[in-house]
């Protein structure tokens, strides 16, 4: 299976939102089938096959999410951070901002949706393969 180690090193070359289809590629061929990021502190847990789980640990100081959610300004501001505009500690701060409290890829579906605090969903993207 994988490490929380080597998803670490696979991420530490995406500088922006337009390296993230790279990343999401590598981390399917080490067994990676989905994972659930929240925007408070970043940490992750990623799902293989047969139950397989890990969970990385906190990557910054807790952010507060918005209980105000701003889909418009979301989806504008994620559109920025797609076009390479935005880091990603950038990103995970305007998703606090706009209500935004976690992300949900699937590897297999090639999809990325993303919840409110209430666990609303505010919008699911394709990832380009």
């Amino acid at each position: 299976m994988f490490t929380v180690k080597e998803i670490q090193e696979a991420h530490a070359k995406v500088k922006s939102g337009a390296d993230f289809p790279k990343y999401i590629q590598e981390i399917k061929k080490m067994g990676v089938t989905g994972f659930e990021t929240w925007v408070k502190d970043s940490h992750t847990n990623y799902l293989g096959s047969n139950d397989f789980s890990v969970q990385s640990n906190p990557k910054y100081d807790d952010l507060t999410i918005s209980d105000n959610l701003n889909k418009e300004e979301f989806a504008r501001l994620l559109k920025i951070h797609q076009q390479g505009e935005t880091d990603y500690f950038t990103f995970c701060k305007h998703c606090a901002e706009t209500g935004v409290e976690k992300w949900i890829v699937d590897l297999d579906a090639l999809t990325c949706t993303y919840y409110d605090k209430k666990g609303d969903l505010v919008l699911t993207e394709q990832i380009p393969s």
